[in-house]
């Protein structure tokens, strides 16, 4: 039995491979020249071929230095190296994104199997492997391809420190679930606040639910368990960004903790002209007026163009949003509709046959997903910890922009919930087998 059931999940993961790489090669064949068809990748392509160059890591003729974290131009920066920068390269970027895709389906395996069973499990790859939403990801020449695995891969060693009664194995997996948060810092800026988000969340909601299997000598209480892990997290997330952190002084003369780039997305978010979808024309503008103001004498004389750029975006945002409480506030129930919407919401994927299978692939395990989340609410913090990047990042898109494929790594932790529901019902009852810890 247990070399049948490796076999169906290795089935499964080159299954997932062949329909992303597939995928990657009907969007491309689909681009009418255009290299892309998404306007971000053209800024991590970029910086990726200046890592590979021993160029100075900066975007464009603007001399941004900390427009984009370094994460994603390092995974692309060997592909430049082995073919150039040509089309070669970009089939071998949405290969190598396909492959961080089937990094992502293992993740869902292996979460869902801490959490349930191995029937379970083995139906959440299932699901990971034919969601749109997990393909999409897959397939486009951005940031979320390695950021999903990484982000699984945190959840996955917070619930092994979470489960462990060993204060030395809780430091361990504590400290590697902190690393693994800051490499996906490091692909994706936004995740930054969640450890400290989730672990205050946790010490909040201690009181409820089960405590973790295993004993110690002298068990603490699940806040302070809460507090540990999430110092030994804490510290491994520092560990993973402190070089970034240091880089980001020497070339700015203070602390910056992602990227420059706040300050515009939070103006993208909260504008006059602001729908809750992203719109960066005003950049232009706001750049042409910055060079002609002359400096304020309460401006550092060594700072740069870029850091005065965005704390005019990020002032222009707060501004425009306290004057206008009353828009914001409807901009952000725009916005969380528009990451929670049935089908997409631009207008080039609205037709009516992309829209029913968005409508026909997610509905389904979204309100699987619901209900699993429901059912194991009581069992305690592993499985709370499945929709919590769905909170995050939910709050966090009500401020900035908001679309679809933001939510889509949040769906794939929440995969693992869906999946022990369907299990259970295919077992024809709603209790789940969980496994020893």
């Amino acid at each position: 039995m247990e070399s049948t059931y490796r076999r169906q999940l290795l089935l499964l993961l080159l299954l997932a491979l062949a329909l992303r790489v597939s995928a990657g090669w009907v969007w491309q064949s689909q681009l009418d020249g255009q290299r892309f068809g998404m306007g971000d990748s053209e800024s991590y392509w970029s910086l990726g071929v200046a890592i590979a160059e021993g160029r100075p890591y900066e975007y464009e003729a603007n001399h941004a230095c900390v427009f984009r974290t370094p994460g994603y131009p390092l995974l692309l920066a060997p592909v430049f190296r082995l073919v150039g920068s040509g089309q070669v390269a970009v089939f071998l970027a949405r290969a190598e994104a396909a492959l961080l895709g089937v990094l992502a389906v293992a993740g869902v395996w292996w979460l869902t199997r801490l959490l349930f069973d191995d029937r379970a499990a083995l139906i959440a790859a299932a699901l990971a492997t034919f969601y749109p939403g997990a393909i999409v990801l897959s397939v486009l020449v951005l940031s979320e391809a390695p950021f999903c695995p990484l982000m699984l891969l945190q959840l996955i060693l917070w619930i092994l420190a979470w489960k462990t009664p060993s204060a030395g194995q809780r430091a361990i997996f504590g400290s590697c679930a902190g690393l693994a948060a800051g490499a996906a810092t490091l692909m994706r800026p936004s995740w930054l606040l969640f450890t400290p988000f989730a672990v205050v969340v946790g010490m909040l909601m201690s009181g409820r639910g089960k405590t973790p299997a295993g004993s110690s000598a002298k068990p603490c209480g699940a806040a302070l368990r809460h507090l540990v892990i999430g110092l030994w997290m804490i510290l491994g997330l520092t560990a993973a960004m402190l070089p970034w952190w240091i880089r980001n002084a020497e070339v700015t003369r203070c602390f910056v903790p992602t990227t420059l780039q706040v300050g515009a997305s939070l103006y993208d978010g909260l504008n006059p002209a602001a729908t809750g979808a992203s719109n960066m024309d005003f950049v232009p503008r706001f750049s042409e007026e910055e060079r002609r103001r002359p400096p304020k004498t309460s401006e550092a004389p060594s700072e740069s163009f870029e850091q005065r750029l965005d704390r005019r975006l990020r002032a222009e945002a707060l501004a425009w949003a306290w004057a206008n409480p009353g828009r914001a506030t409807q901009l952000a129930g725009i916005k969380l509709l528009r990451m929670w919407n049935i089908w997409p919401n631009e207008q080039r994927f609205s037709s009516w046959p992309i829209r029913l299978a968005v409508f026909f692939t997610y509905t389904p395990l979204l309100i699987f997903a619901i209900i699993g989340a429901w059912r194991t609410f009581g069992r305690g913090w592993p499985y709370r910890l499945c929709w919590l990047p769905a909170v995050y990042l939910t709050l966090l898109h009500m401020v900035f922009v908001s679309s679809i494929r933001y939510r889509e790594p949040a769906m794939l932790a929440m995969l693992a919930l869906a999946a022990g529901e369907i299990g259970a019902r295919i077992k024809g009852k709603c209790t789940f087998s969980v496994p020893n810890p």
